[in-house]
């Protein structure tokens, strides 16, 4: 269990990763109907959301496609990446059209033209930086202290849990112990809690990212409300 320290409503920046909102095998529409409801709830309570959504399996399903049948540079795989994110975040707007922005936003160093409804939704940006890296931007812009994780896991670990049963979880850990595990490099469709890039960025600029799990809504309530949590907290 982890605490958030108190939250009280303000602009709270939420990454739900791709793996959430399309796994492999479609679009997950009851995940994005539970999504709609919680964040719903907590805008009537004086919460505003920066909702950054991440690629998923339809990242995938296009970078393997492309490989199958070229070489592809790292950037052409990126780029696939990105207009997933896209798409994904396209559809994430829409889904929220009564509060959220009109535009969704493709660069986190853009003007906010405009900004009056309680959600922004943000999407990939370009080569060589993650969804995550845009929402710990967009968090240090906003200087919003957390950033909150949606994941397909419950915790962290100190090691792949599907290849070592020894595997220990965590529920806090430093950005010094954290960013030992994941190293510094960026890779395109890597497989990591938080990416190293962004991580860098969220440990100078003293930002928190909680990790969740977001198929377990209640669980988001909890943190919302400042109420313990299931999940691992990163920070310094």
């Amino acid at each position: 269990m982890s605490h958030p320290n108190s939250l009280k409503p303000s602009t709270l920046v939420i990454s739900v990763g791709g793996s959430l909102v399309v796994p492999n095998g479609g679009i997950d529409h009851v995940f994005l109907k539970d999504f709609k409801h919680m964040v719903t709830k907590h805008v009537k309570k004086g919460w505003r959301f920066v909702i950054v959504v991440g690629g998923g399996g339809t990242a995938r399903a296009y970078q393997e496609a492309s490989r199958k049948v070229g070489k592809l540079t790292r950037d052409d795989l990126d780029w696939l990446g990105i207009h997933s994110t896209r798409l994904n975040g396209h559809l994430v707007r829409t889904i929220l059209r009564d509060l959220a922005h009109p535009v969704m936003i493709k660069d986190p160093t853009s003007k906010f033209k405009h900004w009056e409804k309680p959600i922004l939704v943000a999407a990939g940006w370009k080569p060589g930086w993650s969804t995550d890296y845009v929402a710990t931007y967009l968090a240090k812009r906003l200087k919003s202290p957390l950033v909150v994780n949606l994941s397909n896991i419950d915790y962290v670990y100190d090691k792949d849990p599907r290849k070592h049963e020894d595997a220990e979880v965590i529920c806090h850990i430093s950005w010094e112990e954290f960013r030992k595990m994941v190293g510094n490099e960026w890779d395109p469709g890597m497989n990591v809690p938080y990416d190293p890039v962004a991580s860098r960025l969220a440990h100078h600029s003293g930002i928190n990212v909680a990790i969740l799990n977001g198929k377990n809504m209640k669980n988001l309530d909890s943190l919302l409300k400042g109420d313990r949590f299931i999940g691992t907290m990163i920070g310094n």
